[in-house]
């Protein structure tokens, strides 16, 4: 590692801690040559994903576009920031574990209404009347129904 001061190669780590979350280490180190001392970050470089969109247009993906349509559904509802980066972190990880490096815009939408649907029924409604672009009213009423008769059998209620 270069010495920011005076270039020479040679230093030593006098300290290794790992940041919060554990998603880097930090170097403390001694230059050799001069004496300086300098802080370095190890970070483990992740390959980029490549979002596919419908009309077959490639884009890099970008996890504050998640968050933002998250916040955007989440509007007015008792849904933390905290609560949308976990699952913005969530839906990242399960699309890293596909073993691919491009993804589909459509299975990232359902990824979000999946776990939305978790965090709050009615964001997730607001989230799908966007995503599957409900034109009329009947559109929203069929999702309706589903979220609801899914419910249901969840809650053991039957329409007897």
């Amino acid at each position: 590692m270069k010495c920011p001061f005076c270039n020479s190669s040679d230093s030593k780590v006098i300290d290794k801690r790992e940041t919060e979350g554990e998603e880097s280490t930090r170097r403390r180190r001694e230059c050799l040559s001069c004496s300086k001392r300098f802080t370095t970050y190890e970070r483990i470089e992740l390959t980029n994903l490549i979002v596919i969109k419908k009309e077959g247009v490639r884009q890099q993906f970008d996890r504050q576009k998640i968050l933002r349509g998250l916040i955007k559904a989440c509007e007015k509802r008792e849904v933390s920031l905290d609560q949308l980066k976990e699952v913005v972190d969530s839906i990242e990880s399960d699309l890293r574990t596909l073993g691919t490096s491009e993804i589909s815009s459509t299975s990232i939408g359902e990824k979000v209404m999946e776990k939305l649907k978790k965090v709050d029924e009615v964001s997730y409604i607001r989230f799908a009347s966007v995503y599957r672009e409900f034109t009329d009213l009947t559109s929203f009423e069929k999702e309706l129904k589903k979220l609801l008769g899914k419910k249901k059998k969840k809650e053991g209620i039957s329409n007897v």
